[in-house]
């Protein structure tokens, strides 16, 4: 199986896209030897978000590496940012810039397919089953779709990223209401920096199942990883660190919720 999903029992979906770590070994002479390290995974965010099941919560994880297909990309490859750097469905470069492959390689259509075929459409068809389940269960659905990312990256964007990014998609992904409760949460905490709809107002994911006049709400969190990991090889997790910002996280989530919940009370 190429994710794992555990089924809750609340109207909450935290989908985690971007935290597999595996390449198959079919395709590991492909790449650069760099890239077997997949440096660019959002490391570690089962074991931050580990608080969402005792909430109630459904977990979506993904056991395949971004490096082999982006599930947060469309199924079109249509960039998700036009003007800026994007990676693509199936990525061919490292966040910096640098080539993925091996030089001289070049990914076919034909293998592109099999790729969305073998692993991006059963993550989507669970995620879309299980938001199903929820709406029909609870008459609505939130998803909350998790991510992490270095602070600095000047391939993808310029300066510093807030601490936490969070997207509704311009607003078109979740009621207002919802999402101003998760900033107020963020806002709570003044040691660490918030933005909404920001350089990062969420990806494939929350723009396609976000469709609030259907009772289904998504909300993307961009989180920096030096928040709650060392942003560099062997790319640890810092309990210390992850101590202080998981309630955070956990306050906006369960904000996003009890707000999504007096919608429909």
């Amino acid at each position: 199986m190429s994710f794992r999903l555990h089924r809750g029992a609340v109207p909450l979906l935290v989908s985690i896209p971007h935290m597999g770590t595996e390449i198959p070994t079919a395709l590991r002479g492909d790449y650069v030897e760099r890239a077997l390290k997949v440096e660019d995974a959002d490391w570690h965010l089962d074991r931050l978000y580990d608080f969402a099941q005792a909430l109630g919560a459904s977990v979506l994880q993904p056991s395949v590496a971004r490096y082999v297909i982006d599930l947060n990309r469309p199924p079109d490859d249509a960039p998700m940012y036009p003007g800026a750097s994007n990676t693509e469905l199936c990525p061919s470069r490292f966040f910096d810039g640098d080539p993925l492959y091996r030089e001289g390689f070049a990914l076919s259509s034909r293998e592109k397919l099999r790729r969305r075929e073998t692993w991006w459409a059963p993550y989507h068809q669970a995620l879309r089953e299980e938001l199903d389940r929820l709406k029909a269960r609870h008459g609505y659905a939130l998803l909350w779709d998790a991510h992490s990312i270095r602070a600095e990256i000047p391939w993808l964007f310029e300066g510093r990223l807030p601490d936490l990014n969070i997207g509704t998609a311009g607003g078109n992904s979740a009621d207002a209401s919802i999402a101003e409760a998760v900033v107020q949460a963020a806002a709570r905490h003044p040691e660490v920096t918030h933005v909404l709809n920001g350089r990062f107002k969420g990806g494939y994911i929350t723009r396609h199942y976000g469709k609030p006049a259907e009772h289904v709400h998504a909300v993307q969190l961009e989180m920096c990883q030096y928040l709650y990991m060392r942003e560099a090889p062997p790319w640890n997790y810092e309990a210390q660190s992850a101590a202080r910002i998981q309630p955070v996280v956990r306050e906006m989530v369960e904000a996003a919720l009890q707000a999504c919940g007096r919608l429909y009370g």
